[in-house]
């Protein structure tokens, strides 16, 4: 019986260490054999250096984490990604994450990546007869459906007291849209940055309207699928902070920064150098101040029927991530 009891308690203290080993390896192995999934627009910026410099793969590689990336056009496509679980990061604009959210996908914002009051514009052609918003009624215009340039355009037809039916809308992608801009096949554009500054730098095409001037905001975030989050918590704050090495090089690597953007988009120096300068790259909790800016433009889509359902966009928020992230990051 004795030897019966102590075989017993011993059996017992091998399957609970064991047990406990295999739950450690388990918990520090979450991440083996993972692919992240990250989506990058036509932008110039932090995502775009760690890209070109290998900073995801480097940071991930001693945790056998794999990272995938795939270019898109614009934000909502990026969405779409996200719905079908074929992406896992992205960064978009205020339009976007609220078609999202009204249509039920799960995602989260992790982080603030820019303000966006110079994010966004409405261009005419240098010769162009249109000055003031009022002269657009009956134009065509080109923009990307439920990109943060759709959300600026229907804001600027408010202003203008016209309705989207007072105008030709036209969408098209970013790449669709410069040609159809670059030869009058289109009256105006509504689109961001570096687009703008292309245009204005290299064609003086004039800026009809920007966000500062409406008095808005064209936010840009930092989002991630719910699920993957929830999965992989340890790689979702690493993401953000291999963004803000990123950020922090190209602040005090100006010059070398914009040669590599440049290069990596077939871009002059000058056209790179003022689409930073004119819409700085942040990364930082997501404010009180940026929810409500992001409920007035939720809002406003509503009442104008682009979106179906009333949101509240403060329930999408989720700050632990790049929090935890700067915590890491020396002198944070």
């Amino acid at each position: 019986m004795r030897k019966s009891a102590v075989f017993l308690l011993i059996f017992g203290l091998i399957f609970a260490l064991t047990g406990c080993a295999s739950g450690q390896a388990d918990g520090k192995n979450d991440d083996k054999n993972l692919t992240i999934n990250l989506g990058i627009q036509q932008d110039v910026g932090p995502l775009l250096l760690a890209k070109e410099k290998g900073l995801f793969e480097k940071a991930f590689k001693k945790d056998g984490v794999k990272v995938k990336w795939t270019e898109f056009q614009s934000g909502p496509p990026q969405i779409e990604a996200i719905s079908s679980n074929h992406l896992d990061f992205a960064t978009v604009g205020n339009s976007p994450v609220i078609s999202a959210q009204a249509a039920g996908i799960e995602f989260k914002e992790i982080s603030n990546l820019r303000t966006g009051l110079n994010a966004d514009a409405i261009l005419v052609p240098k010769n162009s007869p249109l000055h003031s918003l009022k002269d657009l009624k009956g134009k065509k215009i080109a923009v990307a459906k439920g990109s943060s340039g759709f959300n600026l355009l229907y804001r600027a037809l408010q202003k203008a007291g016209l309705k989207d039916t007072d105008v030709q809308i036209i969408q098209l992608q970013p790449d669709e849209a410069q040609a159809a801009f670059n030869s009058n096949k289109v009256d105006a554009w509504a689109i961001w940055e570096p687009f703008i500054s292309y245009e204005v730098l290299k064609d003086q095409a004039r800026q009809l309207t920007t966000e500062k001037q409406l008095g808005t905001f064209s936010p840009s975030f930092f989002i991630a699928r719910s699920a993957f989050t929830t999965e992989h918590p340890e790689a979702t704050a690493k993401v953000l902070k291999v963004y803000e090495q990123a950020r922090e090089w190209e602040k005090h690597h100006f010059n070398q920064s914009v040669a590599i953007y440049a290069k990596a988009k077939n871009l002059d120096k000058e056209v790179v150098a003022r689409a930073l300068k004119v819409n700085p790259s942040l990364n930082q909790p997501i404010s009180a101040n940026i929810i409500k800016a992001q409920q007035e433009s939720a809002d406003f889509q509503y009442a104008k029927k682009i979106i179906n359902t009333k949101i509240d966009t403060s329930k999408v928020v989720d700050n632990q991530y790049i929090k935890k992230a700067l915590k890491k990051i020396k002198g944070r």
